[in-house]
């Protein structure tokens, strides 16, 4: 019997059909503006890197399919690849916005929204807040720690029961294969309580690609968390699903906006103070 690709895709195969076609072409660039850093990455590089850390993942961390991650992780380049390793491997990822755990730290709130074992992959800037969570003690079978450094340099200080992320991910290697349990329909995301399968966030993200009229000349620049589906949408999946590429930016400088506009090629934008969409959504330029 023949194979027989879905009708509706999973995130990781808009990944795989952009490496088919021009591997080599920008798909992520971030900003960090108070940082003053850039990073690039084609689909290839991108790629390597979701591969590596969902076999880190799988067979470092003895995730399986259906597992859940929890994300508190600001916006950034290494967000956006943790999303598509744990839709690789079949994970269902939940972001949480490092700025809130701090927030509900402060007001002595529960900081995470996960229920149940699951793995938590943490900013170093929020390290120390979630496991002084008790819950976190409890609940979380394993702790990543991610410095977010611009050369993947490791945490200034990993505490003892924590994995740092970029002193083990790069010894794994830069294919992953998943077992043929991971499909389509599992549940790939859950965000503002509510859970979207594979096929359900490419739909999404189809729909959505369209709605903005983003095509392969896109280039979308977007100021958003990674924690409601729009932020998922504009900044990761609606991209890739139409062939754009996405500019991720962080500590957003007012200052830096019009050469940015310029540099990037930036044909819209999501998320902008002052440039928000009637629907909160993409705005496209002139």
């Amino acid at each position: 019997m023949s194979h027989r690709e879905p009708a509706v895709p999973g995130p990781a195969e808009l990944l795989r059909r952009r490496l088919d076609g021009d591997p080599s072409r920008p798909l992520v660039t971030y900003y960090d503006d108070a940082r003053g850093e850039r990073v690039e990455l084609s689909a290839r590089t991108f790629d390597n890197w979701v591969a590596k850390t969902a076999n880190f993942l799988v067979d470092g961390l003895a995730a399986e399919p259906g597992g859940r991650v929890v994300l508190a992780l600001p916006p950034h380049w290494q967000t956006a690849v943790w999303l598509m390793a744990c839709w690789s491997a079949g994970l269902v990822a939940e972001p949480v916005d490092p700025a809130t755990v701090l927030e509900r730290d402060a007001a002595g709130a529960e900081p995470l929204g996960a229920s149940g074992p699951y793995i938590l992959a943490a900013a170093e800037e929020v390290l120390d807040v979630v496991l002084a969570d008790p819950r976190v003690d409890g609940e979380a079978e394993e702790v990543v720690g991610l410095s977010l450094h611009p050369l993947g340099g490791p945490l200034a200080d990993c505490p003892v029961g924590v994995t740092d992320y970029a002193a083990e991910v790069r010894s794994y290697g830069d294919r992953f294969a998943p077992g043929p349990e991971v499909t389509p329909e599992l549940p790939a995301l859950d965000v503002t309580k509510t859970t979207l399968t594979g096929a359900e966030l490419v739909a999404a993200a189809r729909a959505a690609a369209a709605k903005w009229e983003l095509d392969a000349s896109s280039r979308v620049l977007v100021d958003m968390p990674f924690t409601t589906l729009d932020g998922v949408m504009a900044g990761l999946v609606a991209p890739l699903a139409s062939g754009a590429s996405v500019i991720i930016q962080r500590n957003f400088d007012k200052a830096a906006l019009d050469r940015r506009l310029t540099l990037e090629h930036v044909t819209a934008v999501a998320g902008l103070p002052g440039w928000m969409d009637a629907s909160g959504s993409v705005r496209r330029l002139g």
